[in-house]
């Protein structure tokens, strides 16, 4: 029960990433729950055992911890790992650059790009199910010997046998789905849900009343998406049991009828109003079930018709396509960023030259074309007991030939040439910075402690280190934009796929028939199929060990607290929004405490964010008893310039006076994630605002007499110890009362 006095001024921490505790936040060990929930709530020292720590004379403490909405469940935090590439593409559309997109375009793209990812995990599914073991391996008894578990599958005539495995992809697509919809019912639907149509891409303002709330949107995307996903399925069952025109009639019209319904769910996905097509989504859903049930019907009734070497009919040029769709897909979404960024004002032209968006994209298509190599190749490995064929090293005939599609083979190329390329450019970009970095230290330390007795040069020379290496987050950019440009090389290798030529094979061309050329080529390719592997291994193991350990649950979390902060307008399957219940349960309670007396939102690193979300969504009665106190605050350092179009200078401005500029932001030059909100220049707060304060870290150089050991260099944490976060609170709440 809540035992909040009836008049009181409020301090109200909200932590940052990583999921911290409640005693961490309130630097006190004994706390209560005095609202909330286990997923979400708000925290005080419990009745009689003292102040919170760095607590202000007069000033109520209350902690607000989030954490256990993204590193709560340990099934829920773990299984959000395979989502990986589905909350990257989800992502992408929110680093778009500012300025009005009159067509929606940049989130048609984003969406269409989306819809090629899950059409690749569909492909995945099948490449696994229906072409490596019910057409490549099991009429082979070299493949089948040894595996009763596929054995009984050879008395099963071909159209039955790829019947019974097109249910593996249907549960694969159940699975997703099950995931996200689970995830979201422990914390989604917290605000009022909306019944206005939402656009593709949301108003630029975060005060837009029902900006966090993405039921409507996301359960559109995910019937949609299944939709898409089963299509998928239906398209690749019946090539499969039509080659060279083999299997009952009518296959053709079903083909069409199945192709033409693909056709419509990606229509629909790129509609920007999806309201005035829900009525489409009944007879949709109708017309997939009908389909479906023929498809498998028709499989089940097929000719019996012999299994020709090679790979399923229809799946190397839908694995080609799906590629050739995404290289095409990002090219468009580079050239229609980087047009935009351009109209952006000269002050507010954001990072990467505006290119945030395709490159978040890259990284969702290469993180699923990794998932998927990995899986395709690893299954293959696996039944061809070791061996790693290509047309270059060929299986003797009795094993059959268990090639993966000649996309999956450029992939792993492609994913070892980004790895190796990638760490020479971010290895180039330290040391061709360090001295720059370097010298801005010196110029900080030589400011800060001008006299420095010779005992304590040694830890002069740590402070100029760490300074310098908290300048790293900046130096990125390079690295980023050359990972684009590779995926993009990557990408552009459709060309080889849609004619069906591997890597060994132009080599084999370029080179000579049975030169070294091609032989050095196809054991480059494995060992890039073994990277990738051993890569998406590592991440497995890490959900395996985030399933059974808390702490390492913890680590899995900061990631989705950074790619799960925005709603889902783009990918159904992406991990759920958790500000779609933290922004308004914090309203919530603000409001509450508003009505009794001044409130001080003090947000630590990423939970400055979200303080800054939750201003954005408070009515003008609540702002004028409210203030913020941020500190360690990425804000502008990160995220103004990663999404200008919404936490950009100009929402920043808006932010100050909402509040009447009764705003303090504490940083420190050691701290590697947290910066200034509005540094010297123009753009900046009204003529004689100050809201910066730099606090000086370490505090000394040298031993208090009082002490043992010289003052900590502090960096990221805390920042509630030091005496000018009590100053803040009091000029705050002062000034708020």
């Amino acid at each position: 029960m809540d035992e909040t006095p009836e008049r009181e001024a409020v301090e109200l921490r909200v932590h940052g990433i990583s999921g911290v505790t409640a005693e961490r936040i309130l630097d006190h060990p004994i706390v209560v729950r005095v609202a909330g929930d286990t997923h979400a709530g708000f925290f005080r020292p419990r009745p009689g055992s003292g102040t919170a720590g760095g607590a202000t004379d007069g000033v109520a403490v209350e902690a607000y911890r989030w954490g256990s909405l993204t590193a709560g469940a340990a099934v829920r935090t773990a299984s959000m790992l395979l989502l990986l590439p589905f909350m990257l593409s989800n992502l992408a559309i929110w680093l778009r650059p500012p300025g009005n997109d009159r067509w929606g375009l940049l989130g048609v793209l984003c969406r269409l790009l989306a819809a090629t990812l899950t059409a690749t995990f569909v492909l995945a599914a099948v490449g696994v199910t229906l072409d490596l073991v019910g057409w490549q391996c099991v009429p082979y008894p070299g493949c089948r010997a040894s595996r009763p578990y596929l054995a009984w599958l050879h008395a099963l005539p071909t159209g039955p046998r790829l019947a019974l495995l097109s249910i593996v992809p249907l549960l694969a697509l159940r699975v997703v789905w099950a995931i996200g919809t689970r995830s979201a019912r422990a914390f989604e639907g917290f605000g009022p849900s909306s019944t206005r149509p939402l656009p593709i891409e949301r108003a630029e303002s975060l005060a837009y009343a029902d900006f966090w709330q993405d039921e409507q949107t996301t359960g559109w995307l995910r019937q949609l998406h299944v939709v898409l996903g089963i299509g998928t399925l239906n398209v690749a069952l019946l090539a499969g049991i039509t080659p060279g025109g083999a299997g009952a009639p009518g296959h053709d019209v079903l083909f069409g009828i199945a192709a033409g319904l693909l056709i419509v769910a990606v229509i629909l996905l790129a509609l920007p109003v999806p309201a005035r097509a829900r009525r489409l989504l009944r007879p949709l859903w109708a017309a997939t079930v009908v389909v479906t049930v023929c498809c498998l019907g028709a499989a089940t009734r097929a000719d019996p018709a012999p299994v020709g070497l090679g790979k399923l009919p229809g799946y190397e040029g839908a694995a080609a396509g799906v590629v050739a769709a995404q290289g095409v897909l990002l090219v468009v979404l580079t050239v229609v960023t980087y047009t935009r960024q351009r109209a952006a004002r000269d002050g507010e032209r954001p990072v990467l030259r505006g290119l945030g968006t395709p490159i978040m994209a890259a990284a969702a298509v290469s993180v699923g074309a990794a998932f998927t190599a990995t899986l395709v190749y690893r299954v293959a490995d696996a039944l061809d007991h070791g061996n790693i064929p290509d047309p270059i090293r060929p299986n003797p005939p009795v094993v059959g030939p268990l090639e993966p599609p000649v996309a999956y083979w450029w992939a792993a190329l492609a994913g070892l040439a980004a790895l190796l390329i990638g760490a020479a450019v971010t290895s180039a970009t330290l040391l061709l910075s360090r001295r720059r970095r370097r010298r801005l230290a010196a110029r900080i330390t030589e400011r800060d402690y001008p006299d420095v007795p010779a005992q304590d040069t040694h830890r002069l020379r740590l402070v100029r280190e760490t300074i310098a290496r908290s300048r790293i987050t900046e130096e990125f950019g390079p690295v980023l934009v050359a990972f684009l440009l590779i995926a993009s090389l990557g990408l552009a290798t459709v060309a080889f796929d849609l004619i069906g030529i591997g890597p060994t094979q132009l080599a084999d061309r370029l080179g000579g028939h049975g030169g070294a050329a091609a032989v050095f080529t196809a054991y480059v390719t494995d060992a890039g199929v073994w990277v990738i592997s051993l890569l998406v291994i590592s991440l497995l193991i890490l959900g395996f060990r985030a399933y059974r350990s808390a702490q390492t649950r913890r680590v899995v979390a900061v990631l989705w607290d950074l790619g799960t902060f925005w709603p889902r307008t783009v990918h159904p399957f992406a991990p759920p929004c958790y500000a779609a219940r933290a922004v308004p349960e914090l309203a919530r309670r603000i409001t509450g405490f508003a009505a009794r007396g001044p409130v001080v939102i003090s947000g630590h690193s990423h939970g400055s964010v979200l303080a800054a979300a939750t201003i954005l969504q408070l009515p003008p009665s609540v702002l004028a008893r409210v203030s913020l106190l941020t500190y360690g605050s990425p804000l502008q350092r990160t995220y103004a310039r990663l999404y200008p179009a919404y936490l950009g200078p100009r929402t920043l401005r808006d932010l100050g006076g909402r509040i009447g500029w009764r705003w303090r932001n504490l940083w420190r030059d050691t701290d590697p994630i947290g910066g200034p909100i509005f540094p010297a220049g123009p753009g900046g707060a009204p003529p004689g605002v100050d809201i910066d304060t730099r606090l000086r870290d370490p505090r000394s150089l040298t031993i208090d007499p009082t002490d043992t050991v010289p003052p900590p260099i502090e960096g990221h944490w805390p920042y509630h110890t030091q005496a000018q976060y009590q100053l803040a609170v009091r000029e705050l709440t002062d000034r708020s009362g």
